[in-house]
This record gives C-alpha cells, structure tokens and sequence, in this order.
C-alpha cells in the first residue's frame, strides 16, 4: 500500500511518495521521491489534498508482471490563505480522487451506526431511569413521604414499562425498530421534563412516571428487531453486549451527575436536563437519518417482507392481520419461551429492587450523605460495563470455536444468577465484615450480573430472528413486574421489619436460585420456526 506524506524542503512544499516495493512507477530504484507541487515559504496557506491509487497490471504474451501502485489523480485545494500568500487560480482546484473531509463515521458500515446510536439511546434511556432513585431523597423530605409512598412513586415507572413490552414488540416488527426506538425516546424525554411540574399532585407525578415507562419499555424490543435483523451471529453477543451495556453507562452517568445538580441547582435540574438530553438525541437523529442509506439491503433473507410493509403505508386492516398472523400459540407451547420468560422475572427482580434502593441502602446502612451514597451506588454499574466486554468476548469466542449455543447461553446465564446471589447471601449473614467490604462483595456479584447480556438476552435472536422483537416482548413484560411489585414490596416491607436482609435481599436470593435451575433445565438457543408443526 502507498503512502502520501507532506513536507517541506529546500523551500518547496513536498509530496512524499513511499513505496512497498521497487515496482514504482516514478523509479525501480529509490524508495521515495518527492513531487514538488508549491513553493512551501508562503504563510498561512492551508491545503486539502486527496488522491487515489489504482492498481495496473500489465499482462503481455501470456506474461503477468507484479501489481504496480499508480498514482491516478490529484487535487490540491486552497482552503486558507492571507493577502500575502495569493496563489493564481491554475492551483485552486484541480481534480480529486477522493475526499478526505469526510467525517470518520461515513464509511462505517450502516449496521455500526445503528448499533452506535441505539446504545447512546439506551445511555439517555437509563438516566432518566436512575435519577428518581437519587432525586426521591430530596423529593420524600419535601413532601414528606414515607418508604412506602416512595416505593409506590418509583414502582409506577414500571407500570407503564410493563404495558408497553408487547406493543413495542408488535410495533417493531410492523414497521421497523428504528421508527419505534426513536419515538419511544421522544415520549419518555419530554415525560421526564414534565416531573418537576406534576411532583406535587401525585396522580400527575405517577402519570407521568407512567409515560416514561412506556417510552423505555418499547425500546428493548425495537433495539432487538434491529440486532436479529443485521447483525450475523458471530457478532451478535458483542452487539446485544455494546447496546444494553449502554444501560450500564447510563446508570453511572445518572447516579454521578444527579448529585451534584441536585446539589447546586435543585432536584427538579436532573429531570430538566436529561429530559433535555432525550430531546436532544431525537433531533440529532432525524439529522443522521437523511444522509443514510435504507438497511433493508442488508438484513436477512426474511425480512425482505417486512421492509416492504416499512417502506409504504400500513393499513389499520393490515395491522390487525399481522396480530392474527404471530404464533402465539406456538411461543407458549415452547419450553424454551417459558424458561426465558422465568429467567427474565427472576433476573429483573434482583435488577430493579438493587437499582432502586441501593442509594438508599447505602445512605442508611453506612451513614451517607446523599453525594457519598450516589458514588457508592455507581460501583455496581460501573464493573458491569467492563464485565459486559469480558462476558461477550467470552461468549462469541466459545461460539467461535464450536461450543454449543445452547451450552454458552447457559454458561453465562448461571455466572449471572449465581454470582449476585453468593454476594448477596455474604451481605445478609452478620459476619462482622465492615461496610465498606459489603459494598465491594455487593459491587462484585452485580457487575457479575451483566454475564445475562450474553446469556438470557441473547435467546430471543438465537431462537427467531424474525420474531425476536415479540419474544422480547413477552419476556421483558413479565420482567417488569418486578418492577411493579418488588419495587414497592421492598418498600413496604422495609417500613415493616426494618431489615434489609428480609426486605432487599431474602426474596432477589429465592428467584436468583430458582432461575438457576429452570434456567439450566429448559433452556434452549435450537432455532425454532414457530410453526403448527413445531
């Protein structure tokens, strides 16, 4: 490969040609030599300079001669210059090979970018999941609720995130996660700037709770439709792993920047801001969009139906068929589906109760102020973003290398369940361990936790790419129950026993185990058709 390279010497400005061999068009002999295009001693003068090499082969009586690197065409390109460095226009512009203005994501494939922006969705998607769990201190004292109340304000994200699973799902097929994820964004960003306003009436404030539940829970599904539909197999852990894992990098960015804004601007500025933030996506999206090129070239084979109901208008009639026309029977005569749908309550029971009230926990349990427990509880997520890399790795190298889908989804799933639960059970028992090594065991079994993104969350493409986003669906709303019960469960039975063991980590324990062994029993990656056969 040649390479270009601008220098100045003698008072002349240089091209620098390097050869990787002595087959050069400007010499057998030397390895480098100079064009010599400009005087170099004028001032300020900036230039753009593209070019492109083409390969000549020269084939003569059957006789084929070594590839030879040809210089094809140059431009230069005036881009600065000062009224003391005026160049005739025979030097303004000449032709390009190419231009190297472009910006540095233009050529990345298509499927790169869709999986780029979707993780920063999931960045936003979970910051403004996050930041009520922090700015519910300040908000009780104001308003003075009780633990119960508080869980009930927090639970009622999840009433709208588990009523918006299936519909997102469904949606996402119909007409493309894409269109589905970005205006989930829209309706969940501009629900978490309205908090401040509605915090003193309740009803509103759960209402508009509500609405940010909706717009996060349609984006799992819409982020999975994208995946099954471009990305292959052997890059897809990696792929689910750098999507979701944005959740992880959404968590720390919430819990580290809550704090000091509520500090110095008031709790209402996190709500502000990262409804801002959500907004703000939407519209760069839009931009991005329009210089994009359709992915419907590159998705799978089955798909080809489903990016021609994209591209036109669906009817009201047509969308009522395609309800009539996904398999539900088939997906709940599956023991594969059920383990999955198990699994996820399981997993997300000890997800969400941890992502609630461990700012809390900690700010109790070891005398925090509302800073120092915000940093505490960053830990957890912050591990998980290194272990998401080390778990997917892992698992598409096992892949790789011919283990058993089925076999590498268990694998990772156990490391998921099991490792929060040995953690948690070191944290119940009074052993005498100060706080702080409870907080480092803590921090340990839930970055642990993040193996799933290569275990139970990577199922759904396994098993049907083409139903991949409605599976999700499926799961992900018997996932947020969780949400919904657990949440205000702890709560309650916080204000009851007073005791973290019993209320936060006795019943995340229980499920933790029991999907263990469901897990491992029935579980299964065998691609499935979802026929009447089947």
């Amino acid at each position: 490969m040649a390479k270009f390279t601008f220098t100045a010497d003698h008072n002349l400005f240089c091209l620098s040609y390097h050869a990787p061999s002595q087959n050069s068009i400007f010499n057998a002999s030397p390895e480098r030599r100079h064009l010599h295009v400009f005087p170099s001693r004028l001032p300020r003068l900036k230039f753009r300079v593209s070019c492109s090499i083409k390969e000549k082969e020269n084939v003569k009586d059957s006789e084929k001669r070594p590839t030879v690197p040809v210089l094809k065409e140059l431009q230069v390109d005036e881009l600065e210059e000062t009224s003391e460095a005026r160049l005739g226009s025979e030097f303004r512009s000449e032709k390009l090979g190419f231009d190297w203005t472009s910006p540095p994501w233009k050529n990345l494939p298509q499927r790169y970018k869709m999986i780029g922006t979707t993780s920063l969705a999931f960045v936003i998607c979970n910051m403004d999941k996050v930041n009520l769990s922090i700015a519910i201190i300040p908000m009780s004292h104001q308003f003075g609720w009780n633990s119960s109340t508080a869980g009930l304000v927090q639970s009622s994200f999840f009433w709208g995130y588990a009523m918006s699973q299936l519909l997102g799902g469904w949606l996402a097929k119909m007409v493309g996660g894409r269109k589905v994820l970005e205006i989930g964004v829209l309706i969940w960003s501009l629900a978490t700037a309205l908090v401040p306003f509605l915090a003193g009436f309740m009803p509103g404030l759960v209402l508009s709770r509500i609405l940010v539940g909706i717009g996060e829970g349609v984006s799992p599904s819409a982020a999975t439709e994208l995946i099954a539909r471009t990305i292959p197999l052997e890059e897809r852990s990696r792929a689910v792993s750098f999507v979701f894992g944005g959740l992880s990098v959404g968590s720390v960015a919430g819990l580290l920047l809550a704090p000091p804004l509520i500090k110095n601007l008031g709790w209402e500025s996190v709500f502000y801001i990262f409804g801002l933030l959500g907004i703000a996506w939407f519209l760069g999206f839009q931009i991005l969009k329009e210089g994009e090129p359709s992915v419907g070239a590159s998705t799978m084979s089955w798909s080809k139906s489903v990016s021609g109901k994209k591209s036109g208008n669906i009817s009201l009639q047509e969308l009522g068929g395609s309800i009539k026309d996904v398999p539900w029977k088939a997906f709940f005569r599956s023991e594969a589906v059920w383990a999955m749908i198990y699994a996820h309550f399981c997993g997300s029971w000890g997800h969400y109760t941890c992502l609630s009230w461990l700012p809390t926990y900690f700010s109790e349990e070891l005398n925090l102020n509302l800073t120092e427990a915000a940093w505490v509880s960053v830990l957890p997520p912050l591990c998980s973003i290194f272990v998401t890399g080390i778990a997917a790795q892992f698992a598409d190298n096992l892949i790789a290398s011919g283990v058993e889908n089925t076999t590498v989804r268990k694998i990772c799933q156990t490391i998921a369940f099991l490792s929060p639960a040995t953690c948690m059970i070191l944290s119940s028992l009074d052993l005498g361990l100060p706080p702080w090594e409870s907080v480092v065991i803590l921090t340990g079994g839930l970055a642990l936790s993040s193996f799933a993104l290569s275990g139970l969350y990577c199922t759904h493409q396994d098993i049907s790419p083409e139903y991949a986003s409605i599976l999700l669906g499926i799961t992900n709303t018997i996932g947020a129950v969780p949400g919904i019960v657990g949440v205000a469960l702890t709560g309650y039975l916080l204000d009851s026993t007073h005791s973290w063991s019993m209320s936060l980590f006795g019943p995340s324990i229980f499920f933790y185990v029991t999907g263990t062994i469901v897990w491992l029993a029935f579980a299964s990656c065998k691609p499935l058709s979802f026929s009447d056969e089947d």
